[in-house]
């Protein structure tokens, strides 16, 4: 028996949570025809424990066997506890459409998700070849069919990154929506049940954008209040402090706003 997963169960917490990892090829020999090892998956699968206990699944795989996959990911969607998938480095090919059964589909911040077209080696005459094109491709369809149901996308827009074999990075994957969530990145406190992240480049941004109608309405200040004409009679001290008053007046619109905006920024830190 090709056996290329293993269980880990954490009696720690309560209840005891089991891991299940996937790492390396899926199925060295594919399960096509094996009866064997999909009962030894589905027999740990179940355990001997309950049939409702949460599970997470750990994927490192560049894939394999796409009929293996499919019988995993069949076995995963039936079970009736939670199953939390975690994509800890790489889910390639066959390993992303197991990803694809989970409750929960989580990233890790630097993990991969990569999809593209089956392929198999195919020999003998025209028929034989015209056989093994028309399985690819109800292969294809079947694998359409976990990415439809997961991320929502058409059909033929799936079809179209499979054929360009698609690499997505953590947060191109939640984008599309093959992901729902990234490992390690939590909510601030404050601002969890809104749902929303605030960052520090955020509010500057925001500011910078103030910027422009701020410089607006200090130039129309200027304008409404004049530049007084220099008065020969005036000593030069004299002169200067006329000049610089209007100009100290017009600065306090702007610095008033600009001081607002950096307290939001120290709050929000």
């Amino acid at each position: 028996m090709d056996k290329f997963w293993r269980w880990v169960t954490n009696e720690a917490g309560e209840p005891a949570v089991r891991t299940l990892y996937l790492e390396g090829y899926i199925a060295e020999s594919s399960w096509f025809d094996d009866d064997v090892t999909p009962k030894q998956f589905k027999s740990e699968l179940y355990g001997s424990g309950s049939d409702t206990d949460d599970i997470i699944v750990k994927i490192h795989s560049p894939g394999g066997d796409c009929f293996a996959a499919a019988r995993i990911y069949n076995m995963l969607k039936e079970y009736p506890g939670k199953i939390s998938v975690h994509v800890d480095g790489l889910a390639a090919s066959a390993a992303s459409v197991i990803a694809m059964a989970g409750d929960e589909v989580c990233v890790s911040p630097v993990s991969v998700i990569m999809i593209h077209n089956p392929a198999m080696l195919i020999a003998g005459e025209v028929a034989d070849l015209q056989v093994g094109i028309n399985l690819l491709s109800e292969v294809k369809e079947s694998i359409i069919n976990a990415y439809h149901d997961k991320t929502g996308l058409s059909r033929i827009k799936i079809a179209h990154m499979m054929d360009a074999e698609t690499w997505m990075s953590a947060h191109k994957a939640i984008e599309l929506r093959f992901a729902d969530r990234i490992l390690y990145e939590a909510l601030p406190v404050d601002m969890a049940d809104q749902g929303f992240i605030f960052d520090q480049l955020t509010v500057t941004n925001t500011l910078l954008k103030k910027l422009p109608g701020i410089k607006a309405r200090m130039t129309e200040l200027t304008v409404n209040k004049g530049v007084p004409e220099p008065l020969d009679s005036k000593q030069p001290n004299d002169f200067q402090e006329t000049l610089e008053q209007p100009a100290n007046e017009v600065d306090q619109v702007p610095v008033a706003q600009l001081e607002k905006r950096l307290n939001l920024i120290k709050n929000w830190r």
